[in-house]
């Protein structure tokens, strides 16, 4: 049997709050979700402006990112690559950048998804975000 971290309560406040302070340092209307290694939503933050879109849209590109085991944007690239067959792949919803993985000890343990602002930002604020939680939980590695 083994033996795997999951995300608690602390953790995804965590990551809410630091996602919420970096966006309002950069005047960013956004909405960021965080779920579990099963796509399942632990905690949504829609800020004020983003429009009600942006908080579905956080929400798939976490859960896919979370079920794919792999940053959103890996799948984006996929289908822009020519691979359109993964435009019909089940649960996968959110194949634009934006959904981050969140890692420990090598295992997907979750993910965050942002979503409001261009692709590439939400992709940067979620991975700053998890950085910032990494370092308050583990500031030494």
């Amino acid at each position: 049997m083994k033996t795997k971290a999951v995300l608690t309560e602390q953790d995804v406040t965590r990551l809410l709050e630091v996602a919420k302070e970096l966006a309002h340092q950069r005047q960013w209307a956004v909405s960021v979700c965080v779920v579990d290694d099963g796509g399942h939503p632990l905690g949504l933050l829609r800020l004020d402006d983003a429009s009600p879109l942006s908080a579905y849209i956080a929400t798939e590109k976490a859960r896919t990112a979370a079920v794919g085991r792999r940053d959103s944007k890996a799948f984006e690239d996929m289908i822009n690559g020519g691979r359109y067959a993964f435009l019909s792949a089940p649960h996968l919803q959110g194949m634009l950048e934006g959904g981050v993985t969140i890692r420990h000890d090598e295992q997907c343990i979750g993910a965050i998804g942002v979503s409001g602002v261009k692709a590439e930002q939400d992709a940067e604020l979620a991975g700053l975000a998890i950085r910032a939680w990494r370092e308050a939980i583990a500031p030494d590695t």
